[in-house]
């Protein structure tokens, strides 16, 4: 009997032991040591901007806002925080901070690699840490990632290209935004007759540092009356449709009324859908001319004399079109990411702000530069970027352009009221011939008769 009290009493107090442990509120939650890291989520810059039926404005940060961030109530060590049940492991939630921006005063350039380059026109990435540059006559060649250029080209195609104009050759390359899984990147050039061709071409699946130039597929071609005024470039926009520059055909004055002529391809951005898996291309419905009779359906803006040189802001999606003047004047113009498409930016009714074939001008409709330049400052504008990078926060939120004629640099910056304060703060002794961006988001300026390249920095 005794025996069987003690049994019965041990039990007791084993059940008791057990459920005073594990019904306890006061356990500490783990947090992480010193050494421990919080990876944390990707930034703005990494995200797809999602194209919605309802525009949304796009917001301007100045350099008089200061980002506002809140700081939790500390929780004594061994409390639940009112918001974490009793099972849960309290997580770090990493918040982005914006960036201050302020307007820069001066730049410098640093070189990267110098005279190495024949007529370098174009620099991108495929998004990884190689540089891509075109060189006019049909060449395309690697910078690796320790810095160093390649002796063998990654691309080759002098065959097809005709270059023996200022304004013709292989004047653009645009990577395929899915290019690590399908190896398709595209370019813009002249034929050797002169006319325009947008081709497809395909890395070599067994070297990374080679494309096959028999991969070659035509998705888009058109004829050009003159030999100048090709535009060139091709780029992605972050809708993951590809954008095209195109120039109005050439000569002076435009001849032929194409800037504003809708049923020509001619003196426009292009906007088109393409298939890594298909000949041809497809139109967006979205474009803003599909179902018009009166206008082609590949059109996204028009009113453009020769756009030398667009690019995407990175975070907002903001579309910057540097167009090339004839007399007097050089601008740049704008197209908020929230647009629809179907700007005229009025070429050749107006070149810059000013009234061109007649004095005054009808302007009705009309979408005026953010910027412009006269002849006295130069001759031939080169559209640039805005920087979005983290190496060098003096310059964020900063879009830069030159002259390709005097090497001058401007900096455009937004204010909060919807103007761009511009300065020029950099003369440089080059001719640029284009701007080119990294995938960090750092800039470079290309020397077309010097064939070097220079990272832009503070």
């Amino acid at each position: 009997m005794n025996k069987n009290r003690f049994l019965l009493l041990s039990v007791l107090v084993i059940i008791f032991i057990t459920a005073t442990a594990c019904g306890s509120n006061n356990v500490v939650q783990p947090t992480p040591t010193s050494g421990e890291s919080v990876q944390p989520t990707p930034g703005l810059e990494n995200t797809p901007l999602e194209v919605t039926d309802e525009p949304t404005p796009t917001p301007i940060v100045t350099a008089t806002q200061e980002a506002s961030t809140t700081t939790p109530e500390p929780t004594v060590e061994g409390e639940i925080s009112p918001t974490q049940s009793p099972s849960e492991t309290p997580t770090a939630i990493p918040t982005e901070t914006p960036i201050p921006t302020n307007p820069v005063a001066s730049i410098n350039l640093e070189p990267v690699i110098e005279g190495a380059f024949t007529r370098p026109l174009y620099l991108t990435h495929a998004g990884d840490k190689r540089l891509f540059v075109v060189e006019q006559a049909g060449v395309i060649r690697i910078i690796d990632e320790a810095g160093t250029l390649l002796d063998s080209s990654y691309l080759d195609i002098r065959d097809r290209v005709g270059s023996t104009q200022l304004e013709q050759g292989l004047l653009g390359l645009a990577f395929h935004p899915n290019y690590t899984e399908n190896g398709a990147f595209f370019v813009n050039y002249t034929d050797l007759a002169g006319n325009s061709y947008i081709s497809r071409f395909l890395v070599d699946p067994e070297d990374p540092n080679h494309a096959n130039p028999d991969s070659e597929t035509i998705l888009l071609s058109y004829d050009q009356p003159f030999p100048n005024h090709n535009g060139g470039q091709v780029a992605f926009g972050p809708d993951g449709y590809l954008y095209i520059g195109v120039g109005d055909g050439g000569s002076a004055n435009d001849p032929f009324g194409n800037g504003q002529n809708l049923e020509t391809l001619l003196g426009t951005v292009l906007r088109l859908e393409v298939d890594t898996s298909s000949d041809t291309y497809k139109i967006p419905e979205t474009n803003p001319f599909v179902g018009d009779a009166n206008a082609l359906d590949e059109i996204w803006a028009w009113g453009l004399r020769n756009p030398w040189r667009f690019s995407f802001d990175r975070i907002t999606g903001d579309l910057f079109i540097a167009d090339v003047g004839q007399n007097l004047w050089e601008e740049v113009d704008f197209q908020a990411a929230n647009s629809s498409g179907g700007e005229n930016y009025g070429w050749n009714i107006l070149e810059g702000f000013h009234c061109f074939l007649t004095d005054p001008c009808d302007s009705t409709g009309l979408v005026l530069p953010i910027f412009e330049y006269s002849h006295q400052e130069g001759c031939s504008v080169t559209g640039g970027y805005m920087y979005r990078g983290s190496q060098y926060p003096e310059l964020y939120g900063n879009y830069f352009v030159t002259d390709y004629c005097q090497g001058n640099i401007w900096r455009l910056y937004p204010e909060a009221s919807g103007t761009w304060n511009s300065a020029m703060i950099f003369d440089s002794p080059y001719v640029i011939s284009s701007f080119g961006e990294d995938a960090a988001g750092n800039l470079y300026v290309l020397d077309h008769n010097g064939g070097s390249i220079y990272k832009i920095t503070p």
